[in-house]
């Protein structure tokens, strides 16, 4: 049967990449990984060659080490509950050891263009022109390596005397020390380089353009992700316990001059910060509201005060953009794509996205639970829905999150971690037995590929 199976290749050697292509690969199928690096790891790859990672040097995961975890390759009981990014880009070199399917990937390859085939199938088109085929091809380039500026742009940022940076270039304090700096946003990297700031910056001012919840790392002596969370209980339910948590162990975030949240817990991505209150605290870091203009070498903000600042640091988030595809085929108009359970396309069936999701978790899990999924649809053992229900599917995810969350690019691939696996779970039980009624079939032919055929 391993024949006449499909002949897959993955962009990017992620986090989500390596988990799908270890599925793939412990399946039977024929898998390649193009990596522009020269390494795994992709995001949390400090300083990584291929230029893309957000990683700077004091990084730790906010998530927790046993909530981040692959579920079948524990990471050491050594590591501390919130490892540093060197931590996890060992972790990841190990798990690809592990599982050995290194000879899989093709490290310093850059994929220049993806096109489809009128019948299906991919061709690749490589950085140094060699050109390939595969009968499926799964997308995992991540989606926080392209950064959104301020849109539109604030009045006079053409001629501030400082310096402007987005936090995709942050690497370390040094860039900040006894510098006048501010920082935009209320996300998790804003709080990250607010704290860092604080201890070497002169004057560290943290600017927000809506209030957030904080979450901090530990609630009852344990990591606070690692709280009971039973999909089981109505979200409703969990969404008041964990407000009264919040305020419990904080106090609500206006009680240290940050902006009221102008929305209930849940209904955008939470910000994951054990320090920056205890910052404030301490007067290091400055609330402001959200920056009105840049005035010479001043930061005026929408309650008119300003600042002396000599840098900006702009946490504004990131584009999802694949620039292998031409955009009349994919792509993801103001962070929107519309995919079935965040996976499958609705009207190609042979290209699959694995990691495209941000969920109240870690992505790790989700990335290997997906490409689980896919091997077993690439294989036959899992057929979709009709194409009317996939599109019904998508329309109700779509309708769903447009009622929950904050209208925001930032809120567009949002998903809750335990919900999302266990309807994950559901879907390919339920797809098993579809497939099983329709004899198997292989959802994408395996065609007469050659390993580099040319033009």
């Amino acid at each position: 049967m391993t024949s006449s199976l499909p002949r897959c290749a993955i962009i990017g050697a992620g986090s989500s990449g390596i988990a799908a292509a270890k599925a793939l690969n412990a399946h039977g199928l024929d898998v390649t990984v193009f990596e522009a690096s020269d390494r795994v790891g992709g995001n949390w790859v400090f300083g990584n060659s291929n230029g893309m990672s957000s990683a700077y040097r004091g990084l730790h995961i906010n998530t927790s080490r046993e909530r981040m975890e692959f579920r079948d390759f524990p990471m050491p009981k050594s590591y501390p509950d919130y490892p540093h990014h060197t931590h996890i880009a060992e972790y990841f070199d190990a798990y690809v050891d592990h599982f050995g399917f290194r000879d899989r990937i093709r490290f310093r390859t850059t994929v220049e263009r993806a096109e489809r085939g009128v019948g299906g199938g991919w061709t690749l088109t490589l950085d140094d022109g060699a050109v390939e085929r595969f009968d499926a091809l799964l997308v995992a380039n991540g989606h926080h390596w392209d950064p959104r500026w301020p849109e539109p742009a604030f009045p006079g940022s053409d001629v501030f005397a400082g310096t402007q940076m987005h936090a995709h270039f942050y690497r370390d304090e040094e860039v900040l020390r006894d510098k006048d700096v501010v920082v935009l946003g209320m996300g998790n990297s804003a709080m990250d380089i607010a704290v860092e700031s604080s201890y070497v910056a002169r004057s560290t001012y943290l600017a927000a353009r809506r209030g957030a919840w904080i979450v901090p790392k530990y609630a009852f002596g344990r990591p606070i992700d690692q709280l009971p969370n039973d999909p089981r209980i109505p979200f409703a339910i969990r969404r008041a316990i964990m407000e009264k948590i919040l305020v419990a162990q904080t106090g609500p975030p206006e009680r240290y001059g940050l902006p009221k949240p102008d929305h209930r817990f849940g209904a955008a991505h939470p910000t994951v910060s054990g320090r920056i209150l205890d910052r404030i605290g301490h007067g290091t870091v400055v609330p402001k509201p959200n920056i009105a203009r840049l005035d010479g070498d001043r930061v005026v903000f929408t309650d008119g005060t300003s600042v002396h600042a000599d840098v900006v640091v702009y946490c504004t988030g990131y584009k999802i953009t694949f620039p292998f595809f031409d955009e009349d085929l994919i792509c993801a108009p103001d962070n929107r794509i519309e995919l079935f359970r965040r996976v499958f396309h609705p009207d190609l069936d042979d290209v699959f996205f694995v990691g495209l999701l941000q969920p109240l978790g870690a992505i790790m899990p989700l990335a290997a639970a997906q490409g689980e999924w896919i091997a077993d649809h690439l294989r036959g053992e899992y057929d979709l829905p009709a194409r009317a229900e996939v599109r019904a599917d998508i329309r109700r995810d779509v309708d769903a999150m447009g009622r929950r969350y904050v209208s925001s690019k930032r809120h567009t691939i949002q998903v809750d971690f335990e919900e999302y696996l266990r309807d994950l779970d559901r879907e390919r039980r339920a797809g098993a037995e579809r497939a099983r009624a329709r004899g198997f079939p292989l959802p994408v032919p395996a065609r007469a590929v050659s390993g580099a055929a040319a033009g």
